[in-house]
This record gives structure tokens, sequence and C-alpha cells, in this order.
């Protein structure tokens, strides 16, 4: 079977904790319509500039509050310098091999990094994790607010509008 690229995280989501947002698209020429969570655990990892050599496995899948994949976590156990390491949704890429039956279906995970630049990546570490948590936390209060604020000036300005239409026709 051909493999067909597939990218996690259809949603495009600002979350401070990665640096920048990225819009992930999809292969719609061969549509899957679902993916495995489960499948994807353990999947083998590669580099995009030595697609043969294998440098580990998804260790864990980090999703958003709106639950979109924001992240993978990989076992690098391939690299000199050896540790899970975060990989920011936009930075990597999944393949798969659509079958009928859930237990043949195989994801294949292509990390766009070298050797180097997945080592300058975060650890993935209980420190980590909660200055992370909290930090997305922050992003999505802040977006909260900011979509709260916006829709109050929306509705104060229509309000408004419809006042000197009103104030118009009376006259």
């Amino acid at each position: 079977m051909s493999m067909k690229t597939r990218l996690l995280g259809m949603t495009l989501v600002t979350v401070t904790t990665f640096g920048a947002t990225s819009a992930i698209a999809a292969d719609t020429t061969n549509v899957q319509g679902l993916y495995s969570a489960d499948e994807l655990m353990d999947a083998d990892v590669y580099l995009k500039s030595d697609s043969n050599r294998e440098i580990g496995d998804v260790e864990d899948i980090l999703l958003g509050e709106d639950m979109s994949v924001q992240a993978i976590v990989i076992d690098a156990e391939g690299l000199d310098k050896e540790g899970n390491y975060v990989i920011k949704k936009g930075d990597f890429t999944v393949q798969t091999s659509p079958d009928d039956n859930l237990d043949n279906i195989e994801y294949r995970v292509t990390v766009d990094m070298d050797e180097k630049a997945i080592a300058d990546q975060p650890q993935y570490t209980n420190d980590w994790w909660q200055s992370s948590k909290a930090q997305a936390a922050d992003a999505w209060d802040h977006t909260k607010k900011g979509a709260q604020s916006a829709w109050n000036s929306t509705k104060s300005a229509t309000a408004n509008l419809l006042d000197s239409a009103s104030d118009a026709i009376d006259n």
C-alpha cells in the first residue's frame, strides 16, 4: 500500500507556549476520515533529511484546550543526545498506510529538523509540563478576554448604528 501524507491538528490555534502559529493543511485527495491516536502512539519517527534513519518513536500526543494536536513527544533513543523531546505541530508530518482494518493501520512520523535542532527542542519533563500548561492557560484566557472585548465592541457599535438609523428615520 502506498503511504499518504497526513498532517495532524486541523484547527488553527494561537498558543504562546510554542512561539508561533502555523496552519496545518490536509491532503484532501484521499481523505481517511478518522485517525487513531492509539495507533499513532509508538509510531516510528524519522528525520526528513535521512528518511531511512529511525530515531525513535512517539511517546505522547499533546492537545490544546480545544483538543487539537499541538505537539508530539518523541522518545529519541536513536540520537546522540537521547531524551524525550517536544516537537510542535508544523515541525512534523504523519504518513499513514490506510486500511479497512484498524489493526493494519500504520503511522510513520517524519520530523522536519536535523539531529541538532531536535536536541535543541524542549525536554518533556514535569517542569516543562507545568510551565507550558500555565502559559497555554494564560494564552487561552487572553484569547477569551479578547474575544469577549471584541464582541462587546461589536455589540455597542451595532446598537449605536441602530440608534443613529432610528434617529434619522424619526427626523
